[in-house]
């Protein structure tokens, strides 16, 4: 299974069949976690767990997860961005690489009312539990709540990618064959809190300028997610280039706030 065809797979869970993962697939998961990495630094931790006392949680943001027994757990400092960017780019990599075992995941992130979470967990000193993802096998039948969360969250769209996308200026979207529209495109079918699809992005030349819609870190974390996409999708097409901080960018569209360029090389 290429990366096309896993991202094309990836869809977010909430109804799972009440089984923890086998031994071999969880030494399989942990084997991401140490391969995945991300090239903006920060301070972060990925680890996957059991939790057997957790039947059903409702976390603040987003739906009711239920019947899930493994999790992965994301700690970060949460004082540094680029923690929050490098993330939501790491994790990303394990949840692709689950997807591909043809296990199912959903990022939660937001508030944990749930003391399970915290006495596993076990950070780091100076990182904070950001965002868990159930992994398992989906429960045959979506429950209802599912069904009306993905209803609510339009989790099967995204929005129109000339909206997203545009060349040389922001007034001019960008064509759908360039060099970096496939992997663009696969940055807009990433998961977003509450599917806001916050990336946006500027192509001039060799050159691709990256910025965000709205404000706050859960914002950065996205676009952590986002980029892991688009990175993946440049390496499988041989797109070789690096991350960097472009002093000279163009103001964005009010409302977007720039983030970071990537420079083919």
């Amino acid at each position: 299974m290429n990366i096309f065809e896993t991202i094309s797979l990836r869809r977010s869970v909430r109804n799972f069949d009440g089984c923890a993962i086998s031994d071999s697939q969880a030494k399989q998961i942990r084997q991401s976690i140490q391969h995945a990495s991300s090239p903006f630094g920060g301070n972060y931790t990925i680890k996957l767990v059991n939790v057997d006392d957790v039947d059903e949680f409702k976390p603040s943001t987003y739906g009711v997860i239920k019947g899930a027994k493994s999790y992965l757990l994301l700690g970060l400092d949460v004082s540094d961005a680029r923690s929050w960017l490098s993330g939501g780019y790491a994790l990303e990599q394990v949840v692709l690489d689950i997807t591909a075992m043809q296990l199912a995941t959903c990022w939660v992130s937001g508030t944990f009312r749930s003391s399970s979470f915290e006495r596993v967990a076990d950070l780091p000193q100076g990182q904070k539990l950001i965002a868990v993802i159930p992994v398992g096998v989906p429960a045959q039948q979506k429950s209802f709540i599912e069904k009306l969360m993905r209803t609510f969250a339009k989790c099967g769209t995204r929005k129109p990618f000339s909206d997203m996308f545009f060349m040389n200026n922001f007034s001019t979207p960008l064509p759908d064959d360039g060099q970096f529209a496939k992997p663009l495109e696969m940055m807009r079918w990433a998961p977003s809190a509450v599917n806001a699809q916050p990336w946006r992005a500027l192509v001039k030349g060799n050159e691709v300028d990256f910025y965000y819609t709205g404000s706050g870190n859960a914002k950065i974390l996205d676009m952590g997610i986002g980029l892991c996409h688009f990175a993946l999708a440049c390496d499988a097409l041989n797109v070789t280039g690096a991350y960097v901080n472009n002093e000279f960018h163009e103001s964005g569209p009010d409302g977007t706030t720039y983030l970071i360029s990537f420079i083919q090389a």
